[in-house]
């Protein structure tokens, strides 16, 4: 491998354009391997989690960072990670992945993991927020707002909670599907659709907004609000219907929105990373990344990576890592996709199909400038 390109990516300062927190105690075994998979059942006691593309990754990887020898045993990784402690495993990852800056989702698990400022202070890196749309519905919720006021209020929620955020995201694709009537509902429908919810939220004390129509209205909110917004799109957990996740189902809102100029960002992508980056090449305001498959696919990394190269512009590519929870998570989203990335563009040019010089710009642009250009961070000191 040209060592030029090698150590380009591996001093590039990654802009983490879609990531949570790392985790804020320390967990037992099977608590932390249950992190490990996006299933949010218990692992049978016949396997671990260890064994899987993930965490062959983690024993290969994570150990060095760990102060062990590569491909640690699963028992020896578990009891130095014990010993190190949370705290000082977070600090050890992050600050080892090399991501300059994280755009940080608030809106899950939020007691778990840390916030704000305990990622800022763990990784010695910028952190800026992204604010989760449902979550800010379902806290309104719970605050005893009236349903014929719903939508304004959630209008002033919205606005007064983004004032320093760098975009929206939206979990449609986990509340109600990706396949949405894509139009605006009405006043008249907001207010109808909140009266229902709310009082099954007073019945079951409960908040979960997961009526399309309010969907729909969050969705649209967060347009008028004008920054970057996030969609959750393709692999998740067992929560999400995986075949109403395909982005193809979003075409009728993309078009919608094109004449508004607000950047949708679809997220993770995998298994439909393909359609996301002919999406991302046909509509000039789409983008897109495979950050949550780049972790579970581990050494198959690469076809993911090459194969969301295909069609998208490379201008319209970023990197994610959707790391939630364990901070091993938050490096090897970097490394992994650094190595991915590597190797592709390294075949490409041994191939004499691309110049070395524009490898390594389109590794820039993807890793970093990108998601500085789209959410305006060089002004967002």
């Amino acid at each position: 491998m040209d060592p030029d390109l090698a150590r380009a990516l591996a001093d590039l300062q990654l802009v983490d354009h879609h990531v949570h927190g790392a985790l804020a105690a320390d967990l037992d075994r099977s608590q932390f391997e249950e992190l490990l998979t996006e299933s949010d059942r218990p692992v049978p006691d016949w396997m671990t989690q260890f064994d899987s593309q993930v965490g062959f990754a983690v024993r290969r990887w994570c150990a060095p960072v760990l102060d062990l020898e590569p491909h640690a045993s699963a028992d020896s990784y578990w009891q130095r990670r014990r010993e190190l402690g949370t705290p000082e495993a977070n600090r050890r990852f992050l600050r080892a992945s090399g991501i300059g800056r994280f755009l940080v989702e608030t809106g899950y698990g939020g007691e778990l993991v840390l916030d704000l400022e305990g990622m800022a202070v763990a990784s010695g890196k910028p952190v800026q927020e992204v604010v989760r749309l449902e979550a800010v519905a379902d806290e309104l919720a719970r605050s005893g707002v009236g349903a014929e006021e719903f939508g304004t209020r959630f209008q002033e929620s919205l606005w007064a909670r983004t004032e320093n955020a760098a975009g929206l995201k939206s979990i449609a694709a986990y509340r109600c599907g990706l396949d949405f009537d894509p139009v605006l509902p009405t006043v008249a429908e907001v207010g109808s659709a909140a009266g229902r919810w709310l009082r099954e939220v007073e019945s079951t004390g409960e908040s979960r907004v997961s009526d399309p129509t309010l969907i729909r209205y969050l969705i649209w909110t967060g347009v008028d609000r004008g920054l970057p917004l996030q969609f959750h799109v393709g692999y998740g957990d067992p929560d999400l219907d995986l075949r109403r996740c395909d982005p193809l189902l979003l075409t009728g809102f993309i078009k919608l929105v094109e004449p508004r100029a607000v950047p949708l960002m679809l997220l993770h992508c995998y298994p439909f990373h393909r359609n996301a980056g002919y999406l991302a090449q046909v509509f000039p305001h789409v983008y897109f990344d495979v950050g949550l498959g780049i972790n579970h696919t581990g050494a198959r990394a690469d076809a993911v990576v090459a194969e969301s190269l295909e069609l998208a512009p490379f201008s319209k590519i970023l990197f994610s890592s959707d790391a939630w929870g364990p901070s091993e998570l938050h490096y090897l989203g970097a490394l992994l996709w650094r190595r991915a990335t590597a190797r592709v563009l390294q075949f490409w040019v041994d191939a004499g199909e691309w110049s070395s010089e524009d490898a390594l710009r389109v590794a820039s642009m993807i890793g970093a400038e990108n998601a500085n250009r789209v959410y305006r961070l060089s002004r967002a000191e």
